[in-house]
Parts: C-alpha cells; sequence; structure tokens
C-alpha cells in the first residue's frame, strides 16, 4: 500500500512538474528573480565582504540560492494549496483513497523540481560572473545530502501554513513573516551581529542550517556544522512528514463542493 502510495504521488508529482516547465508564464515566473540576481551580480563585479577575503559576489549568489529554496520551499507550497483549495483540487484528492498523503507527495515533487531549476539556472551562470566559488567533491557531496533534505523540512512547513488560508491573497501574506524569519538566519549577514536570543530563535528553524551549509559546501573557508545541520533538517522533517497529512486530511474533510462554488464566486467578483 505504501509503495502504491508513493508511486501515485510521485507520478501526480511528475505530470505537474512537466506541465509547468512547458508553461511559458510559469517559467517566466521562474526565471524573472533570477535574472534580476544574476543583474546584480554583474554590478557588483569584484567587489569583497568587509572585512574578509570572500568575493561579495559569490557570498551574495549562495545567499541567494538559499533564499530561493526557503521562499519556494514554504510560500510556495502554501500557494499552491490554496490554489488548489480554491480551484476543487482538493476537493477531488479528498474523494479519492490516501488522496491527501498522495497530493502532499506530489506537490512536494512539484515544488522540488522548480526550486532546483531555479537554482541551477542562478548557479550556472552566476559562476561566470563571480570568483571565489568552490566546485570540488566536497562541494557535490554536500549539496546530495543537504538540498533533498532541506526541501523535505521546509515544503511539509509550507503545506501545514497553506492549510490556514482559503484564498491566494491569504497565502501570499505568508511572504512577510518568511522573509522576516530569512532575513534573521544569517542568510544575507552574520548571525553573530543580531542579539543572543535571536540568534537562538534563529537556529531552531531549517532556515539558518540551509545558509550555513549552502556556504560550508560553495566558500572556502566557511564554516560547517553538517552533524548538527543534518539533525535539525531531520528533525524538521520527520515531524513535518508526520504532522501535514493528518492537517490536511482535517482541513479537506471540511471541503464541500458549495465552499468551492462559493470561492470560485469572490474570485470572479474580484477580477471584475
Amino acid at each position: 500500500m505504501r509503495r502504491r502510495l508513493l508511486a501515485a504521488g510521485l507520478r501526480r508529482g511528475g505530470i505537474e512538474l512537466r506541465q509547468t516547465v512547458t508553461n511559458t508564464a510559469d517559467i517566466v515566473g521562474y526565471l524573472f528573480p533570477v535574472g534580476i540576481l544574476l543583474v546584480v551580480l554583474w554590478l557588483i563585479g569584484d567587489a569583497e565582504v568587509p572585512g574578509s577575503q570572500v568575493s561579495l559576489g559569490s557570498y551574495s549568489l549562495v545567499s541567494s540560492m538559499a533564499m530561493l529554496l526557503v521562499i519556494g520551499g514554504v510560500a510556495s507550497t502554501a500557494q499552491y494549496l490554496t490554489m488548489d483549495r480554491e480551484d476543487g483540487t482538493l476537493l477531488r484528492a479528498k474523494a479519492t483513497p490516501n488522496g491527501m498523503a498522495g497530493y502532499l507527495i506530489g506537490k512536494i515533487v512539484l515544488v522540488s523540481g522548480v526550486m532546483v531549476i531555479s537554482c541551477v539556472a542562478a548557479l550556472v551562470p552566476g559562476s561566470l560572473l563571480v570568483e571565489g566559488l568552490r566546485f570540488d567533491a566536497g562541494t557535490v557531496l554536500t549539496l546530495l545530502w543537504l538540498v533533498p533534505l532541506a526541501l523535505l523540512a521546509l515544503l511539509p512547513i509550507g503545506a501545514v501554513l497553506g492549510a490556514l488560508f482559503e484564498t491566494i491573497r491569504g497565502a501570499a501574506m505568508l511572504m512577510l513573516p518568511v522573509t522576516a524569519l530569512t532575513g534573521v538566519s544569517g542568510i544575507f549577514y552574520p548571525l553573530s551581529v543580531l542579539p543572543g536570543w535571536v540568534q537562538g530563535v534563529a537556529q531552531v528553524f531549517p532556515m539558518y542550517w540551509l545558509g550555513l551549509g549552502l556556504r560550508s559546501a560553495f566558500l572556502p573557508g566557511e564554516p560547517g556544522q553538517p552533524w548538527q545541520t543534518a539533525g535539525v533538517m531531520a528533525v524538521w522533517a520527520v515531524v513535518g512528514l508526520l504532522l501535514a497529512p493528518g492537517i490536511l486530511r482535517r482541513m479537506a474533510r471540511r471541503e464541500s463542493g458549495s465552499l468551492v462554488a462559493a470561492r470560485r464566486e469572490r474570485a470572479l467578483t474580484r477580477t471584475m
């Protein structure tokens, strides 16, 4: 049963990923932030991080990749969920055996695929614009366990948060706290400059450990804490994957055809 459920979720996610990467509007939406990042890297030039020998461009590129993964993993997952709730996709998933678990697996595949594509699209041309990035066996090995584990930790968070909102507009508000939490997680500047209690809060969440892991993979001389990073990520992944299906099932039980119709009516009213 579990194998069939996993296979169905993977198949669903693969279909949705193929649909989105062949949609011109979606591709433009994914690559637009990457284009802005590349322009910024070109403008930065050969500048260095004050007080260090690290290239500002390479530090910014790695930090932006972490930001893409965080925003995509949490906010995009929540927005996908509310869109599917609004148009009735979630209601149809509810009607199938183990539909919510398969739905969650499919969304993990979809968002993970989009985020990996976005990061590769930023990394490949970005590495030609900046100096100081490290590419060796250690980098590859770190990415092979860090990125999948980070996505498994972040995506269920987005699914749980998305279950709290009924409309896309409401889910869009998640960008504010997610961006704020990312801002104090040491992704764009050293965590040590923040008050001690803020540092403690930041280290509870996977955002800090994702940034730390990516910097240790790509930037020479950056310290890494692989065991602590893997441990925190694994705890978030396990807790999220255990909680998210149940929360989604409870949310789906409250769904009905009349609620979907009412949301569609409100959406049409807003666009008129």
